[in-house]
Order: C-alpha cells, then sequence, then structure tokens
C-alpha cells in the first residue's frame, strides 16, 4: 500500500532557512555568452601591439599565452585563444578591461588629430599661402618659410600628376608640430 500524504510528510525535514539556502541559477547560454566575451577580450589583447601590451596588467602566465597566439596561425592560434579566454575566467579581468579602453581611447584620439591634421594639409595646398597664417596661429613655433615651400612643391606635384611626395611631407611636419605641442 502507499502511504497517505499525512503520513509521509512527517518524514521530509522541513527547512528552516529557506532564505539562507537560496541558490542564484544561471543559465548555461549565459555562461557560454560570458566565457565567449573573455575570448574576444583575449583577441583584442593578442591583436595589440607589443608595446601596448605593457601597458596592460597581465601577469606572468597570461602574458606568456598572449605572446604565444600572436606567433602562431591558423588552428593552433584558435586553440590558444581558448586557453586564453580559459584563463581569463580564473582572473579579475576589470582592471584589464579599463586598461585596454584607455587605450582605445587614446587610439581614437590620436586618429581623431591625423583627421584634422590632413585637413589641414588638404586647406593649406587648395588655399596656398593665405592658409600659413592660421597655421602659424595654432603652431606658433612652425617654420613659414619651409611651409611655404612646401606647399608650393605640393601644387606643383598635384598639376603634374606626380607622386604627392611633398604632399606627404607637410603632413608629417605638421604632425611633428603637433606632437611638440603636446609635450
Amino acid at each position: 500500500m502507499t502511504k497517505k500524504i499525512d503520513e509521509w510528510s512527517d518524514d521530509v525535514p522541513e527547512n528552516e532557512n529557506e532564505e539562507d539556502d537560496e541558490i542564484i541559477w544561471v543559465s548555461k547560454s549565459e555562461i557560454k555568452r560570458d566565457a565567449e566575451a573573455l575570448k574576444d577580450l583575449g583577441q583584442e589583447m593578442v591583436d595589440l601591439g607589443k608595446n601596448s601590451l605593457d601597458k596592460l596588467p597581465l601577469d606572468e602566465d597570461l602574458r606568456a599565452a598572449i605572446d604565444l597566439a600572436q606567433k602562431i596561425k591558423k588552428e593552433g592560434r584558435r586553440r590558444q585563444m581558448q586557453l586564453i579566454g580559459k584563463m581569463l575566467r580564473s582572473r579579475d579581468v576589470e582592471p584589464i578591461t579599463t586598461a585596454l579602453d584607455k587605450l582605445k581611447n587614446r587610439h581614437n584620439q590620436q586618429v581623431s588629430l591625423f583627421h584634422k591634421l590632413e585637413q589641414l594639409r588638404d586647406r593649406l595646398v587648395e588655399e596656398g599661402d593665405d592658409a600659413v597664417p592660421s597655421v602659424l596661429e595654432l603652431y606658433p613655433e612652425a617654420d613659414r618659410q619651409q611651409l611655404r615651400a612646401l606647399i608650393r612643391n605640393a601644387q606643383k606635384e598635384k598639376a603634374t600628376n606626380k607622386p604627392p611626395k611633398s604632399y606627404r611631407q607637410i603632413f608629417q611636419y605638421l604632425r611633428e608640430l603637433a606632437e611638440a605641442k603636446d609635450r
């Protein structure tokens, strides 16, 4: 015979501290998403140059794994990326992500500066000597004669369809001026 509800309910121990034993369930999909995000973070670190990696707070094991991943090609690289993702699961990744964000922002600022310098260079070549005073306002240490000579050469090269050597030199000169101003 089967027990009635009243009989077997006495056999089950009651849990008096239900609030303390609350278990947080995490779905398998969420775990996979988190693992994939860590692998993507590892990929970003591998894609950085060696100089940029020095600015990230990495331990020796993780640094060695990233260096190895930078050297490996094809299938081995995929497995190495999985290893890096696995290594990141046991580490606090917040300091790494904040340092990586700072590096990205610095990169974005540099790209923005280069676009501004390219626009300034284009304006110099288009307008000629009339645009030189605006450059001297931005960069007072600029050499007016050198700038005017580069502009004239760039205009001649453009008119005769020659390679844009002076055009590039103007950009290099403007970049040197901008870097000197930042120091």
